[in-house]
């Protein structure tokens, strides 16, 4: 039988087939004042690199390493979730591989979730990121912000601890669109945050362009707000009061003699304003059905192409 770990560490994996061994080295260390009874799940996800190579050499060394590669690139999110639905531990950390996220920082969330917290987020002091890297993270997330009516910090990422009821929760949740950070607001539970000193990456540069930003945030917006639909609605109305009122204009210059040929400029902006509106409400709309459509069809939400994991130990996905 094998024993539950107290602690779980799950981390998706791209591209750092260069930092798995210091990657494993640093929580290792890091989770020794806390219990040597912990598990690390690393989730590749499918990249270009050696990455399982390392990961599966890491775990034939220390077995409370435990490696899951994807089918296919599925995306961080969803690798996240592949790893919560394996994680064993009463407390389980997520964080990214790229070793921003400092594996030092674990026992300060640790000791703050003890105080009687279910979540503990890791918000990053002076992030260490790039400067469009940071722009782009900071107008994704007022954009998110405002578009969904939830606040939404772009200090605070994956990075935190939480008890095994939450992640339970969140792995209960079985939607086609994966946005960690949302799932954990929506779940609940009692929560706060810390400030944590944020790392240059040991290796590489992000994923994450400003296109990839870009689908990500339609896709959150899309799967937890209606408010563009509301958006659209107040459009309409707006526009249809300016048409009115254009309209009473039109007609007092009219009859005060001011207008001799009318109809032809203001038909040919209003037919195309108006078709141009029409399209985008119509748009909005089918991005709403589509994504209902992809939810509808029940596919798993990932595929485990291969594992390090024990036979009794695997949960089905």
């Amino acid at each position: 039988m094998y024993p539950k770990p107290y602690i779980s560490i799950v981390s998706p994996v791209y591209r750092a087939e260069n930092v798995i061994d210091l990657l494993v080295e640093r929580i290792s260390k890091s989770l020794e004042p806390i219990t040597d009874n912990f598990e690390i799940i690393l989730v590749e996800d499918c990249g270009p690199d050696d990455s399982w190579g390392r990961i599966k050499e890491a775990a034939s060394r220390d077995e409370r390493v435990k490696g899951i590669k994807l089918s296919r690139n599925f995306g961080q999110h969803y690798a996240i979730t592949a790893g919560l639905d394996q994680a064993q531990g009463e407390w389980v950390v997520v964080m990214d591989c790229d070793l921003q996220d400092q594996p030092e920082e674990i026992l300060n969330l640790y000791r703050k979730a003890k105080e009687g917290y279910d979540v503990v987020l890791a918000s990053r002091h002076e992030r260490k990121d790039k400067f469009f890297k940071q722009l782009f993270s900071k107008l994704f997330y007022r954009v998110l912000t405002y578009l969904t009516g939830t606040k939404q910090d772009s200090s605070i990422a994956n990075f935190g601890i939480y008890h095994q009821k939450v992640v339970s929760a969140i792995s209960g949740m079985r939607e086609s669109i994966r946005y960690f950070p949302t799932m954990v607001r929506w779940v609940g539970f009692k929560r706060t945050t810390i400030n944590v000193e944020h790392a240059e990456r040991a290796e590489g540069s992000t994923s994450y362009n400003f296109g990839k930003l870009l689908n990500l945030a339609l896709d959150i917006i899309l799967a937890y707000s209606d408010k563009p639909i509301r958006l659209t609605v107040k459009a309409g109305l707006i526009i249809s009061f300016f048409s009115l009122l254009f309209a009473l204009v039109t007609m007092v210059r009219y009859l005060l003699g001011e207008i001799s040929v009318i109809g032809y400029t203001s038909m040919v902006a209003s037919i195309w304003f108006l078709s141009g509106l029409t399209i985008s409400i119509l748009g909005i709309i089918g991005l709403y059905i589509g994504k209902t459509f992809e939810g509808v069809k029940g596919r798993p939400i990932y595929i485990v192409s291969e594992h390090t994991l024990t036979p009794e130990y695997v949960r089905t996905s």
